[in-house]
């Protein structure tokens, strides 16, 4: 069967492995349409050729980067055109343009096609944007959602086809592997406990909360002996710098901007845990949190707030804390601090769970099954 998928977010090397997987399987022939580039909140993200064998990496040109709803591709029709897929998947929400460009494309050829979402909030949005949501609707054939509630949401706004919940990718257990690679920052001599956070520093994603809760740890632990290690970049990076130095903490804290995404198992091997503290906004919810199952994968204890999916990927409750709960996130720092056995312990349980359920190649695995569903049902419509 000949796939051809449209994605921004492989432009991120370390994504293109569930590709690499896809690929290996003897029945699909697999096309990929990337852009050059893509922005957002976080700056820019140029296209990484990390693992682009076994299947064909399209780049083209993108109109409106960095606008989420608006984008879409000028020279998208040659592209299908020239991969002559049997089925269309489009990496994209189902309200935005670029997801009505290929499934209309798709639906003029007579090919299925599907669409991926996150999205787990029930949000009406205003034309064309509704227009282009009800008529993707109509015309998938598929879904995939990335997370439980997403199901849910597709199914209050009328979504009747097949949906299947699996994360849109997954990890590379041998990549996301910390076994001799070196630690990205050195670690001080007193250091008790270095945690870490990767993704955007963005108000949503409660970077000030574990601010505050590094500085009770290091109240209850009577010194300087909890780190944090910041990877991102993002809006509110001035705002955390300022917070750092008011609470004392500009010793303790290290601003470590973007890392590539091949880097980023040379930061995990600098971290004894990892902290995602999301709060949930009026307009956003944490959807999944990849960045779980890449600590997890190198058997990095994780602790995470409540919000949205990542009770679900996480997957042991001990571990969560309630939304803007500073004092049960620090006592569990304090925990894992004071007893090195338990961060052992607990960071060979999360890896264990990334094998699994979290691999690229589950993942892949999942994917394809997806498609030969699609594929079948259309044939028997078609007899």
């Amino acid at each position: 069967m000949r796939i051809a998928m449209l994605s921004k977010a492989v432009v991120v090397g370390v994504y293109q492995r569930k590709l690499e997987e896809l690929a290996r399987l003897p029945e699909i022939q697999l096309t990929v349409i990337v852009p050059p580039a893509w922005r957002d909140s976080r700056g820019e993200t140029r296209l990484e050729r990390a693992y682009i064998e076994g299947y064909t990496l399209v780049e083209t040109p993108i109109a409106l980067n960095g606008h989420f709803h608006a984008h879409f591709y000028p020279q998208l029709g040659q592209a299908l055109h020239e991969a002559r897929p049997d089925l269309v998947h489009v990496d994209e929400e189902p309200y935005n343009l670029a997801t009505w460009q290929a499934i209309r494309w798709a639906a003029k050829h007579e090919r299925p096609a599907l669409f991926f979402t996150w999205q787990n909030l029930i949000r009406q949005y205003p034309p064309p944007f509704k227009w282009i949501e009800n008529f993707n609707y109509r015309h998938a054939a598929a879904a995939i959602a990335g997370n439980r509630e997403a199901e849910l949401v597709l199914r209050s706004k009328g979504f009747r086809q097949p949906v299947t919940v699996i994360p849109q990718f997954g990890v590379d257990p041998e990549l996301f592997d910390t076994s001799g690679i070196s630690p990205l920052w050195e670690r001080p001599t007193d250091a008790r406990l270095v945690v870490g956070y990767a993704g955007g520093l963005l108000p949503e994603k409660g970077v000030d909360l574990l601010l505050s809760a590094i500085q009770q740890c290091n109240a209850t632990l009577g010194g300087t002996d909890c780190y944090l290690l910041l990877a991102g970049t993002g809006t509110h990076e001035d705002t955390l710098t300022g917070q750092s130095i008011d609470l004392g903490l500009i010793d303790q804290v290290a601003f470590l901007g973007r890392i590539s995404s091949t880097r980023m198992p040379a930061f995990y091997q600098s971290i004894d845990v990892l902290v995602l503290p999301s709060r949930t906004m009026p307009n956003w919810k944490e959807q999944f949190g990849r960045v779980l199952i890449e600590a997890m994968a190198c058997s990095v204890p994780v602790i995470g707030s409540d919000s949205g999916e990542i009770p679900n990927v996480i997957g042991d409750a001990q571990w969560v804390f309630a939304e803007e709960d500073t004092d049960a996130l620090a006592e569990k720092l304090v925990r894992l601090a004071q007893n090195p056995r338990l961060r052992l312990e607990v960071g060979q349980q999360g890896r264990q769970r990334v094998l699994d359920h979290f691999t690229q190649e589950k993942i892949a695995l999942a994917t394809a099954d997806i498609y030969r569903r699609v594929l079948n049902e259309t044939s028997d419509r078609s007899e």
